[in-house]
C-alpha cells in the first residue's frame, strides 16, 4: 500500500476521533468505514465498535470489535475506553467500571476519567459486614434514600 493510501486512510480516522468529539456518532462511523475499506488497522476496530453499538445497537460486534483491538494492542487504553462505553450501552455498569478502570490502570485518558466521573460513585453498604449485593443492605439502603437519611 503506498504512503498517499495510508495517509488517505489516516486522514478519515481522524476526521472519526473529531466528529465523536463533537458526539456526531452517525458521521465518524461513516468516516471510519471508509478509512477501514482503505486500510484495514485492528487499532480503529474498538472505535468503529463503539459507534456500531451506539449508532446501530449491534452490541454482539460492537464487543468482538473491541476485544478484538485489545488482543491486538493490549496496553493501548483507548481500547478499554471503548469498550467501556460499549458495556453501558449494554447496561453493564459494572463491567463498564472495570474496564474503565483497567484502563485507567493502564496510564488512562482525560475521557476514561470524565466517563468514570459521569457515572459516579457508589455510596458504602449501609452495613459493612454484608455484601453490597444482601438483601437487607439493599433495601435498608432504598429506605433509608427515600426518608432522606442517605
Amino acid at each position: 500500500m503506498d504512503e498517499q493510501t495510508v495517509a488517505r486512510a489516516q486522514k478519515e480516522f481522524d476526521q472519526a476521533q473529531r466528529e465523536l468529539d463533537q458526539g456526531n456518532v452517525l458521521a465518524a462511523l461513516a468516516c471510519l468505514e471508509r478509512a477501514l475499506a482503505i486500510q484495514d488497522d485492528p487499532l480503529w476496530y474498538s472505535c468503529l465498535g463503539y459507534c456500531v453499538a451506539k449508532q446501530r445497537g449491534r452490541l454482539t460486534q460492537a464487543f468482538e470489535l473491541c476485544r478484538s483491538a485489545i488482543a491486538h494492542d493490549p496496553e493501548n487504553p483507548i481500547h478499554q475506553l471503548y469498550l467501556g462505553k460499549v458495556y453501558l450501552l449494554a447496561g453493564k455498569q459494572y463491567e463498564a467500571l472495570q474496564t474503565l478502570r483497567q484502563g485507567m490502570l493502564l496510564g488512562g485518558l482525560p475521557e476514561i476519567e470524565k466517563t468514570l466521573a459521569a457515572i459516579g460513585m457508589r455510596k458504602p453498604p449501609v452495613i459493612a459486614a454484608f455484601s453490597r449485593d444482601n438483601l437487607l443492605n439493599k433495601y435498608l439502603g432504598i429506605i433509608m434514600a427515600r426518608l432522606g437519611l442517605r
